[in-house]
C-alpha cells in the first residue's frame, strides 16, 4: 500500500469518525427512559441488565460503545414493578458506568434525576455517616465522567463530587402549571420549613405570589411536627412547594394547618413523589386538591386520585443535548439551576 493511499484512508476514516451519542436505560424508571430517548430524537441503545438467583447484578451492551458518548438514565429508586429496590439500582447503575468504561465509551455520564441518599449530606448525630458523599466517591470509582441530577434536597450536595455535577430544576416546570390552572390572584407559597425558604420565594416570584411559612420541628428521623403558620393564609389559596414527598404525614399535618388557618384551597406540589409507607393513605385523606410531581420516580401502583405526574423528559433530554455538543445547561433553565 503506498503511503498517500494509506494517508487518504486515514483522513476518510477520520471524516466518517463523528461523536455518537447513545442512551442506556436501567431498570429502575424505564419509561421515564423512554420518553427522554424520544424527545432526543433516538430509540434506547441495547443493554442487558438483570439480576441472578443470588441477588448479583448483572450488565452487557449489546453493541459497540467504543468512542461514544454513553448516557445512563438512572434515578437511584426502587421500582417496585420490577422488584428492584433503590440498593439493587445504585449497583446496577455502577455496574452499567464500570462495564461503559471497560468497553472504551469516550464518556460516561450518569443522568440520576432522583438522586438517592441525598437526605444523608451531614452529620445530624453522632457516629453517623455522610452517605450522599460516600454515594458520590462510588460514582466517581466506578468511571463517571459527570453527573446529571434534578432538585438535589440540598444545593451543597454538588461540592461532594470531583467532577462535574449538572444540577437540573423541575421548579419552571412547576410553576407554568400553576400559572396554566389560572387559580385567580389570591395566591399564597408555602415553605414546609425554615430550610426551603429560598426555593419557595423563587416560586413565590415567578407566580407573584405571597410567601408564608410554616414552623416545623424534627424530633427524630422521618417525623415532623408543625406548630404554627407564619403568615396571613385566611382566605388564600396556599401552594406547598418542596423538592420530594416521602410519608406525606408531614404533607398531610401542614395540609391540615392551612386549612385551619383559613386557607380557601390548598395545593402541593414537589419534584420527586417518593411515596413511601402510608404515603398514598395520608395523601388520599389530606385537604390537598392537588398533589404535583414530576415523573424523576415511577409511582407504585394505588396512587389516589388527587395525584398528577407532569413529565421532565423534555427539560433532561434538552440537558442531554447540550452536554453532548459542549454547550450551556444553565441556558435552558435561565440560569436558575443552581
Amino acid at each position: 500500500m503506498s503511503t498517500a493511499l494509506y494517508a487518504d484512508e486515514i483522513s476518510t476514516s477520520h471524516l466518517n469518525c463523528r461523536n455518537r451519542l447513545m442512551v442506556f436505560s436501567g431498570r429502575s424508571n424505564p419509561k421515564l427512559a423512554q420518553k427522554i430517548a424520544a424527545e432526543i430524537g433516538v430509540e434506547l441503545s441495547p443493554v442487558i441488565t438483570k439480576t441472578f438467583s443470588n441477588g448479583e447484578v448483572y450488565c452487557r451492551y449489546e453493541e459497540s460503545i467504543r468512542g461514544a458518548d454513553v448516557f445512563i438514565i438512572q434515578p437511584t429508586c426502587g421500582n417496585e414493578e420490577l422488584g428492584l429496590t433503590i440498593n439493587d439500582a445504585l449497583s446496577e447503575l455502577l455496574i452499567m458506568i464500570d462495564a461503559a468504561v471497560g468497553a472504551s465509551a469516550r464518556r460516561v455520564i450518569a443522568v440520576t434525576p432522583w438522586f438517592g441518599y441525598a437526605r444523608q449530606d451531614k452529620k445530624s448525630l453522632p457516629r453517623e455517616p455522610i452517605s450522599a458523599r460516600l454515594f458520590a466517591r462510588l460514582l466517581e470509582s466506578a468511571g463517571a465522567n459527570r453527573v446529571l441530577a434534578m432538585d438535589l434536597h440540598a444545593g451543597q450536595l454538588q461540592g461532594m463530587f470531583q467532577i462535574p455535577m449538572d444540577h437540573l430544576t423541575a421548579l419552571m416546570l412547576l410553576s407554568e402549571y400553576f400559572i396554566d390552572q389560572n387559580l385567580g390572584g389570591n395566591l399564597i407559597v408555602v415553605a414546609p420549613d425554615a430550610g426551603s425558604v429560598k426555593l419557595n420565594k423563587k416560586f413565590a416570584s415567578m407566580l407573584g405570589a405571597d410567601l408564608a411559612i410554616l414552623n416545623k420541628e424534627r424530633p427524630r428521623q422521618q417525623v415532623a411536627e408543625i406548630s404554627h403558620v407564619i403568615g396571613d393564609v385566611e382566605g388564600k389559596t396556599a401552594l406547598i412547594i418542596d423538592d420530594m414527598i416521602d410519608t406525606a404525614g408531614t404533607l398531610k399535618a401542614a395540609g391540615a394547618a392551612l386549612v385551619a388557618a383559613g386557607t380557601s384551597r390548598v395545593f402541593a406540589a414537589a419534584t420527586h413523589g417518593v411515596f413511601s409507607g402510608p404515603a398514598y393513605e395520608n395523601l388520599s385523606s389530606s385537604a390537598f386538591e392537588k398533589i404535583i410531581v414530576t415523573d424523576t420516580i415511577p409511582l407504585r401502583p394505588g396512587a389516589p386520585g388527587n395525584v398528577e405526574v407532569l413529565s421532565c423528559a423534555k427539560l433532561i433530554a434538552s440537558s442531554i443535548l447540550r452536554i453532548f455538543t459542549n454547550d450551556s445547561v444553565s441556558e435552558v433553565f435561565g440560569g436558575a439551576n443552581w
